[in-house]
Formats: structure tokens, C-alpha cells, sequence
């Protein structure tokens, strides 16, 4: 194929206006003209199945509803309103809604449980939260504990304790004067996902999304085309969802689907065919059981591009993509601080099974050592990106700052944030991704990721999902340690031959010293909301079952 990435490239030139607001972009304008109005924004399905449509039109008219409706709640400009929904048309209101009063988003999953909902709401000092029965459990039993909070407001819930969300926006005009914001005003207030650690609050401004257009517009192989459907898998409270997928695809015009259910993967291609969806994005166990499920044939998908995001592809699970969907994934690259700034795009230069990709136009990706100093190709190290791109110009993707003023670690003057994340360069520009730094696995002297394990391991048909991690062997020796899980069964029964031909794999595809020295089966791994390995709770279990172990 055509190599189109270095005129691509080097010729790109941000655009950011002074005036820029998400609810507008994403929203209103696509209702100044009636047949624009008509266009469907949303096609949604609830747990039971009950289906519904919901034009531009629809969502401006309730967006504008609950704007009113949270002005005489009190809200004001800069206040910050926790959206805790899962997919469906409600969210996407509430986003708006929050967006045109110049109030700051601040969205969770409704998969979190009390504690962490608590952590986030105080931290955030939320006004406003918005729940429906997905996450109402544990946001209400947080709630007395968050003081700052003054109102929750109820989707489909009998619940003394909220004001119910119809009622709300039947009192209100249907009209609402959008306060106007500068791009760098902020609009969302994120949390990172918690894997190695506390989680921070990441403040993002509207121009967010201008820098994310290039990565997603790359990694969706030039979407839009007239009929592209899009649907994710990622939560739409983090920046995967977000950014990768919903206000994207609301900026240009096209139809989202959003289905509260959680799938299984059958359920999943059903939901891929029954909306002719066009594209996906997704993490690597998504389609690593879209896959299984698939490799039956008999289906009739419309798929033309599949983006890839939140853990390394792996050649593998590429090569297998291609095989049963006939598509070539596009995989990406990115941090909710700086955005999706490198990945692959495989209409506009050639794809490499396992590799992350290359720099996405408008950003600066580099890997350097710990003082700063750019590597050549072949060396491993941090992955850095840079708050200016090649001209100079801000990149609008970058945040804003954490959350309580917390400081990035930045080095060289504070233009370079550091992502933790370790790679390699090629000879190309291509990256290829070396593990977490904090998961990174040295035995005698040798470092290596253990994502490189977890795909070899995941070859393997009778394996749903892996994780590796360093744990301390016999006399206090380093070793790989593999926690795997078996794929269609919820247990954990080890009495048949399968760990003997787990152990066997992996030595026979693996380098010495990275083969897993143990072997353990479990019913799950921990996982964050937007499905994140959480691989220091494994090195912690570990570190406590050492510790009850007796001495001599």
C-alpha cells in the first residue's frame, strides 16, 4: 500500500477556536436546520430488550430541560455534577446538559461500589449526581457521607431519596441560553482507573476533543462515511468511551448505538448485525471473545474498522482478527491526560501486527530515558508527549492539570508528560509497547513486560483471560508467576491435564526465564470499570500470602 503517514504527518496544523463549547459541537448545531434535526443520534436498547430512536432534536430538547432544571437546583458555571449512568440516551443528555451551562462533568461508572463512589464524589465536590438502578445501591449508600452533595436525581427509580428525573424535566422550558466558553475552559473531570494505585482527578477542557479527532478519525479508518454506525464496549464514564468513541461520533453527525446491557460475546454480534454497526472500538478481551464467538460464521456484520485500545493487541489476537472478521484492527495508544495520541491506521500506512503504531498527527511521542533524553531506536524506555506539537502549537488534547493541584511529573522545563508506560521504538517510527514501568518483571538482571506473557498464554483456546505478575519464589528469588482463567467455566478446578499444557506452552513459546515458574487458576482477575488490570492487587495477595506463611 500507499505510505501516506509522513505527508500526513508533518503537514498537519491544529485549528482551535477561542469560542468552543462540546454541547454545541456535538449537539445544537446539528439542530439548526430541520433535516439536520432529523438526523438519528442514538439508537438504544434497555435491559429488557425495548428498543427506541432519538434524534438530535430529542436529545437538544431534553438537554436544554435539564440545563433549566439543574440551574434552579443551584448549579452554576464551574460546579462540578457527577453523571453516574451506563449506556443510554439519558447520559448523553445529562453531558450536554452540564456542558452548555459551563458546569464541569464529572463521570463514573455505575459499576463502582460505595467506598469508591464516596472517594469520588468528596474528592470532586460534586453538587448534582445523576444514577439510575445500575449504580443507585451504592451511590445512595454513599451519599450521607458526602456533604457537599445537595440533590441526587433518579432515573427510573422509586426511592424517596431522589428527585425523579420526569418529574424534573417536565417543569422545565424547553428553551436554554448556552453560556459561552473559551476551548481551554474545563468541561470534565475525570479519574484515572486506579491500576496501580490511588486514582487522580485529570481536569480536561472542551478543546479535549479537537485533540482526540486525529486518533480516532485514524484509527476509524477516515470515519465518517455516509452510513457509519458506531458502538462501543468501553464504559462511557471514562476517557475510552468518551473520547474514543461517543463524542466523536455525536461531533460528526453519525448514530451511536448504546445498549445497558452487559453482553455476552454472542449477545454481542447479535447487537453488531442487528444494527448493521460499521465501526467499534474496543479492549483486546472484548475482542478477544467477539472472536470465539464468531468463529463459527453464520453471521451477517457490516464491520469495516475495529480500534483497539486499554492493553497491548498482541500479534495473535491481530493475525486471528483479521482471520475471522476479515478486518485489520486499528490498535491505539493514549492516556486520559494527554488523549489518543499514537496507533496505527491501517488505510493510510501499513499496519504491524503487535505494534502500537506511530504518532498520531498533532502529537509529539518520544521515548527517553529518566533524564529526558530521547533514545534510539531499539531502546527501551518512558514513553513521553509532549504538550506542544512539531510548530509549537499547544496541544489541545493535554489537560488542564490534576485535580487539586496535584503535579504531573514533567521533566525538561514541563512541556513532556510522562505516561509511566514503557517502549520501544523501530527504525520507522513505529512503537511497540515494553510494559507498565511499575509492572515491568527483572530476573537476573533481564527486563520484560508481561503483556508479552499474557498473549503468548491467551493463545492458548481454553484460556478467557491472563494476568503475570513478579512474586518472590523459593529463597527469596524473583519468579513469574501466571493467574489465568478458564474460558467457559466460572471455576476454578485444576484436576485435569489443562495446567500441565499451560506450563508446557509457555515453555516452548517463550524465552527462557520468561516461561511462568506458577501457575494459578481463578474465577476472575481484578479488574478496573473500564477493564484494566489491577496487577498490584495480585503482587499484593501475594506479598499477604507470603506474609501467613510460617517461618523455618
Amino acid at each position: 500500500m500507499n505510505d501516506q503517514y509522513e505527508a500526513l504527518y508533518t503537514t498537519f496544523r491544529w485549528w482551535v477556536p477561542q469560542r468552543f463549547n462540546l454541547a454545541e459541537v456535538c449537539c445544537r448545531r446539528w439542530t439548526h436546520t430541520s433535516s439536520d434535526a432529523r438526523r438519528i443520534a442514538v439508537y438504544a436498547e434497555d435491559p429488557q430488550g425495548q428498543r427506541e430512536v432519538w434524534t438530535f432534536a430529542r436529545l437538544q430538547e431534553y438537554a436544554n430541560r435539564l440545563s433549566n432544571g439543574l440551574r434552579r437546583t443551584g448549579v452554576q458555571r464551574g460546579d462540578r455534577v457527577a453523571i453516574a449512568l451506563p449506556q443510554r440516551p439519558e447520559a448523553l443528555v445529562a453531558h450536554l446538559a452540564v456542558y452548555q451551562m459551563g458546569a464541569i462533568a464529572v463521570p463514573l461508572s455505575a459499576g463502582l461500589d460505595a467506598a469508591v463512589f464516596e472517594q469520588r464524589l468528596r474528592d470532586s465536590e460534586a453538587r448534582i449526581a445523576l444514577v439510575d438502578a445500575a449504580g443507585a445501591d451504592a451511590l445512595l449508600r454513599a451519599v450521607d457521607r458526602c456533604p457537599l452533595l445537595r440533590q441526587s436525581i433518579g432515573i427510573d427509580l422509586d426511592d424517596e431519596r431522589v428527585l425523579p428525573w420526569r418529574s424534573l424535566i417536565a417543569r422545565q422550558e424547553s428553551a436554554f441560553d448556552m453560556q459561552p466558553t473559551a476551548a481551554s475552559d474545563p468541561a470534565l473531570l475525570l479519574y484515572t482507573p486506579g491500576t496501580g494505585g490511588a486514582p487522580k482527578g485529570i481536569l480536561l477542557p472542551h478543546a479535549a476533543l479537537i485533540g482526540n479527532l486525529p486518533g480516532f478519525v485514524s484509527a476509524q479508518d477516515w470515519f465518517p462515511q455516509r452510513t457509519d454506525i458506531l458502538w462501543t464496549a468501553f464504559d462511557w464514564a471514562g476517557a475510552q468511551g468518551l473520547f474514543g468513541a461517543v463524542l466523536p461520533c455525536l461531533y460528526f453527525g453519525q448514530p451511536l448505538v448504546a445498549s445497558r446491557q452487559p453482553h455476552t460475546a454472542a449477545e454481542t454480534l447479535a447487537l453488531l448485525e442487528r444494527y448493521q454497526v460499521s465501526n467499534a472500538a474496543l479492549a483486546p478481551a472484548d475482542l478477544r471473545a467477539l472472536l470465539q464467538a464468531a468463529e463459527g460464521g453464520g453471521h451477517e456484520l457490516a464491520l469495516r474498522a475495529l480500534a483497539v485500545t486499554g492493553a497491548p493487541l498482541g500479534a495473535g489476537l491481530f493475525e486471528r482478527c483479521v482471520r475471522t472478521l476479515d478486518v485489520i484492527p486499528n490498535e491505539t495508544y493514549g492516556q486520559a491526560e494527554v488523549g489518543i495520541v499514537a496507533g496505527q491506521s491501517r488505510d493510510k500506512w501499513p499496519a504491524r501486527p503487535g505494534s502500537m503504531g506511530r504518532p498520531y498527527p498533532g502529537h509529539q511521542v518520544v521515548v527517553a530515558d529518566p533524564s529526558g533524553r530521547v533514545l534510539p531506536a531499539g531502546a527501551v524506555g518512558e514513553i513521553l508527549v509532549n504538550r506542544y506539537d512539531l510548530t509549537g502549537h499547544p496541544d489541545p488534547a493535554f489537560f488542564l492539570g490534576y485535580w487539586r493541584g496535584e503535579e504531573a511529573g514533567r521533566p525538561s522545563g514541563g512541556i513532556w508528560h510522562r505516561t509511566g508506560d514503557l517502549a520501544h521504538a523501530d527504525e520507522d517510527g513505529y512503537l511497540w509497547f515494553a510494559g507498565r514501568a511499575e509492572d515491568a518483571i527483572v530476573i537476573d538482571g533481564h527486563r520484560f513486560a508481561p503483556e508479552a506473557i499474557e498473549d503468548c498464554l491467551l493463545q492458548l483456546p481454553e484460556l478467557a483471560d491472563a494476568a503475570v505478575v513478579a512474586v518472590t519464589g523459593a529463597e527469596g528469588r524473583p519468579m513469574v508467576k501466571a493467574f489465568v482463567v478458564r474460558a467457559g467455566e466460572a471455576g476454578t478446578g485444576e484436576e485435569d491435564l489443562l495446567p500441565a499444557a499451560v506450563a508446557d506452552h509457555a515453555r516452548r513459546h517463550l524465552p527462557p526465564g520468561q516461561a511462568p515458574a506458577a501457575i494459578e487458576f481463578v474465577a476472575r482477575l481484578p479488574r478496573t470499570a473500564d477493564g484494566r488490570l489491577r496487577r498490584h492487587v495480585l503482587r499484593q495477595q501475594e506479598e499477604e500470602r507470603a506474609a501467613r506463611q510460617p517461618v523455618g
